[in-house]
């Protein structure tokens, strides 16, 4: 066990990214934070745009956060702090972030550089007694619902079976590929808005959820299970990918609406669909590739951007989550709440237990002030 004192100012700031709505903590948080004893210091507006006004802040015993940021102790934030947050905060400030080491390792070595005991909330391990901390899980549920949104609003077409006096409509076809926490979202919302829902993954253990859904899970035929020991789909080889591909190129052609959500935490996304499996898909069908923010599952794929190819039209949208700011923060701020139910003890200080799996998978740096 590690004691680092007692943890009595609590704060979050303004996200330093522009098209960020989101906020790391929510005032229903904050009432909890201060019943238990802490300060709580907020930014003023950073939870506006996530429909989170100052004055539920400021009810939920919250204090507006002046010039001094020096005065937080523990850091609470959405995204890796950068160069112009890391030069206000002090030495020894602990922080919980969504740290992605690997695309932030600079402002990760300026951090450890002013002795910051760092967290990183992506990677809470995928356990049952860790689920209340999932971010990944909680902002991918979002991001799979809202993808099925969007492709109900960009498909020129009714997504359920429609009865009308001109004769009957059949209902849209749907094929989600990747039947993660995303994809399992986008197809319950795709089935609930009454499409005809299709789903492909590599692992035989998905298609027991697909079908609890309703939708129909299509198996590749001499296809061995790609499920690794963590639950995520394995590494496939080359003579696996080209198999696949020619699999899901058979089953574009009468698809409405295509969604992917192949995504790998860290790394860059796998290509799934080329550009003549695009040019497979009849007129007027959509893509929406969750992927896009990590380069995206669809070969033309453009993040952040709506292109059109042969009449498909194919969307990157990044950030997904943030475009439901208010239920993302929430779920967020929820998640944050667990991690800091387990670090910091009755008596408001860190408590620090390396044996548990669950710190010693967040904790990325540790400042021990009894060492020094």
């Amino acid at each position: 066990m590690f004691f680092i004192g007692e943890i009595m100012n609590i704060g979050i700031l303004n996200e330093s990214d522009s098209i960020e709505k989101r906020v790391a903590i929510v005032p229903e948080t904050v009432k909890t934070l201060t019943k238990n004893g802490h300060n709580f210091f907020f930014e003023s507006g950073c939870g506006e745009n996530a429909g989170f006004p100052d004055e539920e802040y400021l009810d939920s015993g919250g204090k507006i956060l002046e010039d001094n940021i020096k005065k937080i102790e523990l850091l609470i934030l959405l995204k890796c702090p950068q160069q112009e947050v890391i030069k206000k905060i002090k030495d020894k400030t602990t922080i919980i972030s969504q740290l992605n080491a690997s695309n932030n390792s600079d402002a990760i070595n300026e951090l450890k550089k002013i002795n910051s005991t760092l967290f990183a909330m992506e990677l809470v391990p995928r356990i049952a007694r860790a689920q209340k901390m999932d971010i990944l899980s909680s902002q991918a549920s979002i991001a799979g619902y809202k993808a099925a949104i969007m492709a109900a609003n960009h498909l020129g077409k009714y997504f359920p079976m429609m009865m009308t006096a001109a004769g009957t409509i059949p209902p849209s076809k749907i094929l989600v590929i990747g039947a993660g926490v995303a994809g399992l979202q986008a197809i319950a919302t795709s089935k609930r808005l009454g499409a005809n829902v299709e789903a492909f993954d590599v692992r035989d253990a998905a298609a027991e959820q697909v079908e609890s859904l309703g939708a129909k899970f299509l198996k590749q035929e001499n296809s061995s299970d790609a499920e690794d020991e963590g639950g995520y789909a394995r590494e496939q080889t080359e003579n696996e990918k080209a198999a696949q591909k020619e699999f899901i190129k058979s089953n574009l052609n009468n698809v409405d609406a295509l969604i992917t959500t192949a995504a790998i935490p860290g790394k860059k996304a796998p290509i799934i669909i080329t550009k003549d499996m695009v040019e497979s898909m009849k007129a007027g069908s959509v893509i929406i590739d969750l992927a896009a923010e990590s380069g995206g599952n669809v070969e033309l794929t453009k993040p952040g951007e709506i292109t059109n190819h042969n009449n498909v039209s194919i969307h990157g949208p990044i950030n997904v989550p943030s475009s439901m700011a208010f239920h993302a923060s929430q779920l967020y701020s929820r998640n944050v709440m667990g991690l800091i139910e387990l670090i910091i003890d009755e008596n408001r200080q860190f408590n620090l237990d390396f044996d548990d799996e669950i710190i010693k998978a967040t904790c990325v740096n540790f400042y021990n002030k009894e060492s020094k």
